[in-house]
């Protein structure tokens, strides 16, 4: 695959600009799950040559699934990947709480830059106007803060687009197959954060288009335990369904095994987020799952890249103005057995 049609995949038409800062390869390890760019040649990215020294401080939850875990390989590795960066991570804690005070330290050893994926971003919003009081600028990724003075780059994914395309494809094959009065089942994570709230419209916006509602919805917590509870549970409230939007493939592990002890099969499933094990069953087609939309934890590597940038007072290369823009929203795309092989280096 080419280098342009690899980071199309990877990032999306949304993130155009992001794109050609990212030129050329990406890596995908099986050691750390990153997908970074390993591309730090000068002559071919000017902004790739080293230059003053940026100390970056990174905080984020810890690894209760596969997503997060990718998201903290993903800045350590792409941190790496530049011998002008110094990588200055900090326990986030238990909660908001915790994370808050972590927060406060680091402000107070002043790194150039700090990165921050919030337990919540409404609960951290203070803790981001706190660094950018202190002139730190704050990178802020994945769950927003809802000020924008808390923040100098806002990064993530289209949680609303994850909505839409699965909403979509959804739709599109139920009236391939002929079904007006389809039963659709909807299995959320965190229902308190804004993230699944956006995610949720976003399917519910697609699913009434065509005609369409969700009968049943049970949310989750990301992880496979709680999928499995919020599938049993949803599984015995639509005896019969025809469609089930899973929210993120973490927790997928757990809807597939209540799906396969209830021996239900009469329906298909889309997952989210496009974890490698999910993309794998959609290629073997052995199971329910038949498509996943795309939100990749590629986007803490592009936090690290454009924190850099800030931290040196650069813009991006393919842009004419001279600073990093203030927000990023990468595209959702949506994986399918035709696609699968396409995205299989990418999963997380």
């Amino acid at each position: 695959m080419s280098a342009l049609s690899r980071r199309r995949v990877l990032f999306g038409g949304a993130a155009v600009g992001a794109g050609a800062l990212l030129t050329a390869c990406t890596s995908n390890t099986p050691e750390n799950n990153a997908q970074v760019n390993t591309n730090t040649d000068a002559s071919a990215n000017p902004n790739a040559a080293p230059g003053q020294k940026v100390v970056i401080g990174f905080s984020a939850p810890a690894a209760d699934h596969g997503w997060i875990a990718a998201i903290t390989n993903n800045a350590k590795a792409q941190a790496a990947a530049y011998p002008d960066v110094e990588f200055k991570p900090v326990e986030a804690g238990a909660d908001a709480a915790a994370q808050r005070a972590a927060i406060s330290t680091l402000i107070s050893q002043k790194p150039t830059v700090i990165v921050m994926l919030p337990h919540d971003g409404k609960e951290l919003n203070s803790a981001g106007i706190e660094a950018m009081a202190a002139g730190i600028p704050v990178i802020n990724l994945d769950r927003a803060f809802p000020s924008m003075a808390a923040y100098r780059l806002q990064i993530k994914g289209d949680n609303f687009g994850m909505g839409l395309a699965a909403g979509n494809y959804i739709a599109q094959q139920l009236k391939a197959k002929g079904v007006s009065a389809p039963i659709i089942g909807e299995i959320p994570g965190i229902d308190s954060l804004e993230l699944t709230q956006e995610r949720s419209e976003g399917f519910k916006n697609a699913l009434a288009a065509h005609g369409f509602k969700v009968a049943n919805r049970r949310p989750a917590e990301f992880t496979a335990d709680s999928g499995q509870a919020a599938a049993t549970a949803l599984l015995q409230a639509l005896p019969k369904m025809d469609a089930l939007w899973n929210h993120d493939d973490d927790q997928g592990i757990g809807v597939l095994a209540a799906i396969k002890q209830a021996n239900r099969s009469e329906f298909f499933m889309v997952g989210g987020a496009g974890s490698k094990q999910a993309i794998d069953a959609i290629s073997a087609d052995n199971s329910v799952l038949k498509a996943t939309v795309t939100y990749s934890p590629s986007m803490a590597s592009s936090a690290i890249t454009l924190a850099r940038l800030i931290g040196q007072g650069k813009g991006m290369s393919d842009l004419v103005e001279l600073q990093v823009p203030k927000e990023i929203t990468l595209a959702s795309e949506t994986i399918t057995k035709d696609n699968a092989s396409q995205y299989a280096k990418l999963g997380f």
